[in-house]
Formats: C-alpha cells, structure tokens, sequence
C-alpha cells in the first residue's frame, strides 16, 4: 500500500509568530567560530536574491514562500573556512524537518535555488559553499591547501548540517523531527560520505549518480579523454560521430528489451556488435560524418570507451560508459584535450604541480591517489551498518545515459555494500534501495530522440523544470516524488518498490504528461505487460533482473585497486 504522504500535509501545526528574523538575533546565538555574514527576509511570492558573487550558482529563485534567508561563515581550520546559506520558512509553513542540498562538481558556492525547491515543501534547508568559491570545473583552489580540500570532501557538509540544524531549532524554539539530505553527482558523494562518517547526522539521504569514488572516477576522467584526446590521431572518434554511434546503439539495443520505443530499458543486457559501424567502401571513408562509420582504429576506441579500466593483474579501477550515454560525451571526451576534471584533479589534488603534462600520466598518479586520499573526499567504507542500525535510510539512483559519471560505478558501490554487509545479518533492502533509471542522463535529462521519463523531483531535478519549480507538478505524492517516498519511507515505514517518472509533451509548460513509466529497484527491471499503452505505468510490471553486471557477478568479482 502507497504512503499517505502527500505534499499538502507536510506542514505542522505550529505557533504562527515570526521568530526574531535580524542580524542581532542571529549574531547572538552563534559559537565564537562562526560569523553571520547577512540575515535578509523574503516576502510570500518573492524572490531571493543571489550575490552575483556566488558564481556556481548564481540564479535567483523566485516565487517563494515567505522566509528568513542568512548565510554563515564558519573557521574550519587556521587556514580554512566554509560558509553555508539558510533558508527558515515562515512558522506556519515549516514541516519541522531539515533539508540539506548538495553541489556540483568542484563547485565553491551555496546552492541557493535547490534549496528554494526544499523550502516550498516547508523544510528549512541549507547548503554549503564547501569551502570555496568557483565554478564547477575550476580546480586552482585546491592546489596545496589540504584544509580546503577536507573542507570540500567532507568537513563543510557535516559541519553546516549541524551548526544549520542547531540555528534553526534555535530559531522555532522546537527540536527538528527528522533531517534529510538531497544530492546528484558530487551532492550523492557528500550524502553518501556523510552517512560514513557521521551515521547519526540524517534520517534519509537521497544519492543521485554518485561522484562517491573521488580519486578513481576523476583520474578515469583524464584517462578516457586521453584516449580520445587530439586533432589528427586516427583513432580519435570526432564529436560528429557520436550521434551515429548512439544511433547503431538504439537500433541494436532498444528491441532487445522487448519494446521497440526508442528507450533502452536494459543497458546492461544488450549485447552490442560494434563491429556494424565499421566503414565498409571507400566512399564511406571519404565522408565519414555522413556515412555515420568507424575505422578500426576508431573501433578500438570506442570499445575502450565503453569497457572497464585495468590495471596489472586485472586490477579493475573503474567501468566504462554505458551503452546510450553517448548523446552526452561532449564533455569528457569531444574535446582536443582531457576534462579539467581530470588534468586538475591529478595536477591541483594529487600532485600539487600546477604545471603537469597530463600526456605523462600514468598509474602511478592513481597510485599515489590512493595512498594520500585527498580531501578524504572518496566513500570507500563500505560498511554501513552503523547507519542501518541508528535506523538511517538511503535511496540511491543512477540513469543508463549519464555520459558523466558511468552507471557501472552505481551499481559497483550497491554491490560492494552487499559483500561488506554479508554475514553481519543485516539485509541491505532494509535501509538501503538502489534505482537505475532507463534513459536519464546526468542527474536529470534525457535526448531529444529518446524522450525518457525522467523527473521524480530526485535532486538537482526541480530547477531544471524552471525557477520556482518544486515536487512533481500534478502529482504531489509518494509515488512520484522521491524526496516525498523517501520520508514515507524513514516517517511511516513504507519502503519503496517503485518510482514513477515522469515526461512531458513541453517541460515548460508541464501541461501534458507524454510518458510515465515505473523505475524498479535494482536489480528489477521494468517490463512492458503487453497490453494497453506503454506510456502508462499501470501497463508496467517490475520482474527478473538485470543481465550480466547483475550485483558481484562482474565488477564485485573483480581484484579491486584501493
């Protein structure tokens, strides 16, 4: 039976007196190592206004909830320091329940307009700056300044979520009933960091696409733009060809699922033949970009691209990129050369040299990655049961198309919690549910030719529908909302077997639903019943498993480096 938990419930019934929304209130409850940097009131409808100094984010969210808005800068170390932002919804709106937001990438700013998403369900919701301040991909902060990078890995989130929570039980004069954190990419590797090393911090994490294994994924990062680094090497893969290459992949993979829809509903089962883009006549040669064919040099690469990374003796250190991420491999690998992602984090956070030739790299760079740990950034403790115990739930998903962060790393981590937690009697799906969504690219999103349900208001989710989105416009309920399904599950016990995702005919508008279609927890899967419309998610079933890569028969089984 579905939770009873809708959105128009959430709000407890409290004393409607405003608290001391000022800068003396404030400045007057915080410890000596605390600063308040500004207290600003929002009216009903209104809009915050974001410092265009806040340069990661710096939208302004609109259409607010009457709130008290603050920031707070907090001494981490002697030569370090964090701030985080808050937002205090009026008392008659507030859920009494925390919220904290994760970041992007390297990012240094608080994350103010996915807080404004929390803050529409009544959570008084925080973000950290991490430390810094920068845009996703500049990394020149961390070069030899190891506070700031523990700040980044860990110290401000943890950090912000107690000092936040104290300010604001302070604030309502009332304890917060539960605390939850939301966060895609490196926001799933703070929440799953946090649940590590400070299991009694939140009740319900939610972990999108996960960055969690920091050093591995980052230095994969450099190795697969090097391999298709460069302007004349005839083994790089143009940019122009990936549309054509994820083309031969849907015409090979979309039926294999058993519904030709333009949506591969088993990454992981299909079995590939690339050797069918392989160029076969010379005039095909000669315009490649038209034809939509490979060398074998390129073929080469492609499968490199699309396997896992070793090292001596079958040391597995990351997997590929998964069949259908292609319509997002710009990023990391269209380029001439390597993401800074890579080339910085192996310059800036490993080897504090500003001036490396990423040409050099090599595995003793990844080696000396795993020895220093930088930034104690990686959630490599696997072991959760502390959090289990303390009664902590965590759902965790990962969508086939991310071309970012590889699903395999998702399904790697799920797996390695099993085997940590094998013999301790505790069963992972007690606390601990892991989505893979058909489709969905990095933490949101899907291709134009694909047109995957996608949105579940997972995090980051919101402020991609538009400034002053929130929750699942037309279906503000559990069954389609996952920050709403996971309180169900951590407030009333009801664990989720599904989520529905959603898509739009026009995301701008939201007015008509194009497809819903269930999202099974792993290792289901999703199968079409074979009657009625496939874009119902009545006319879904959840059944069997995955294929291969299911949980330890592929990456679980492999030595592991680090």
């Amino acid at each position: 039976m579905r939770s009873t938990i809708l959105l128009s419930s959430l709000a407890a019934a409290l004393p409607t007196a405003l608290a001391d929304c000022s800068h003396d209130y404030f400045a007057s409850i915080l410890p000596d190592n605390a600063t308040l940097l500004f207290v600003d009131t929002v009216s009903e409808n209104g809009t915050f206004h974001v410092s265009p100094g806040n340069i990661a984010y710096p939208k302004s969210p609109t259409n607010l909830p009457a709130a008290c808005a603050l920031q707070v800068n907090v001494t981490s170390s002697p030569t370090s320091a964090f701030s985080f932002g808050l937002f205090l919804p009026d008392t008659k709106t507030y859920n009494n329940r925390i919220l904290g937001v994760g970041n992007g990438g390297f990012a240094g700013g608080v994350n103010w307009l996915d807080m404004a998403a929390g803050l529409h369900y009544g959570f008084a919701s925080w973000s950290t700056d991490t430390g810094h301040n920068s845009t996703s991909g500049d990394l020149s902060w961390a070069l030899d300044a190891p506070e700031t990078q523990a700040d980044w890995g860990y110290r401000a989130i943890h950090g912000s979520a107690l000092m936040a929570r104290q300010v604001a039980e302070a604030y309502y004069e009332d304890e917060a009933k539960y605390a939850y954190f939301s966060g895609c990419s490196t926001g799933g590797r703070q929440a799953i960091r946090e649940v590590q090393l400070h299991p009694e911090t939140f009740d319900g994490v939610l972990a999108g696409a996960p960055a969690w294994w920091t050093d591995h994924l980052q230095l994969w990062s450099l190795r697969v733009g090097i391999l298709n680094a460069g302007t004349n090497s005839s083994s790089r893969i143009p940019p122009a060809l990936f549309e054509a290459i994820g083309k031969e992949v849907l015409a090979q993979c979309d039926w294999q699922d058993g519904l030709k829809d333009n949506i591969i509903s088993d990454t992981f089962g299909c079995r590939f033949v690339p050797e069918a883009l392989l160029c076969s006549c010379d005039a095909e040669l000669k315009n490649q970009t038209a034809a939509g064919c490979l060398t074998p040099p390129q073929l080469e690469t492609l499968k490199q691209i699309y396997s896992a990374w070793h090292e001596a003796d079958n040391t597995f250190v990351f997997p590929g990129l998964e069949l259908g991420s292609e319509a997002q491999w710009g990023f990391l690998i269209g380029q001439p050369q390597p993401s800074t992602y890579g080339t910085d984090y192996a310059a800036d956070f490993v080897l504090s040299n500003p001036d490396w030739d990423y040409t050099t790299f090599n595995a003793s760079v990844l080696a000396l990655a795993d020895q220093t740990r930088p930034g104690n950034a990686s959630a490599t403790d696997y072991d959760l049961s502390p959090f289990h115990a303390r009664g902590g739930k965590l759902m965790h998903h990962h969508g086939t198309a991310d071309g970012l962060i590889p699903t395999g790393s998702s399904v790697y981590f799920h797996s390695q919690v099993q085997q940590a937690l094998a013999g301790k009697n505790v069963s992972v799906d007690d606390f601990y549910r892991f989505f893979v969504v058909p489709g969905m690219q990095h933490c949101m999103g899907t291709p134009d030719s694909v047109r995957a349900p996608w949105y579940f208001a997972g995090p980051n989710q919101a402020g991609a529908l538009g400034n002053g989105s929130y929750g699942v416009p037309g279906f503000r309920d559990a069954a389609h909302d996952e920050l709403l399904a996971l309180m169900a599950w951590v407030e009333e016990g009801t664990a989720p077997e599904t989520l529905v995702a959603t898509e739009w005919e026009d995301e701008a508008t939201r007015e008509t639903v194009l497809r819903q279609r269930p999202i099974c927890k792993w290792p289901m899967q999703a199968r079409y019943v074979g009657e009625g419309s496939p874009d119902e998610p009545g006319n879904w079933k959840c059944e069997g498993i995955h294929g291969e890569h299911q949980p330890g028969a592929t990456y679980g089984a492999e030595k592991v480096l680090a």
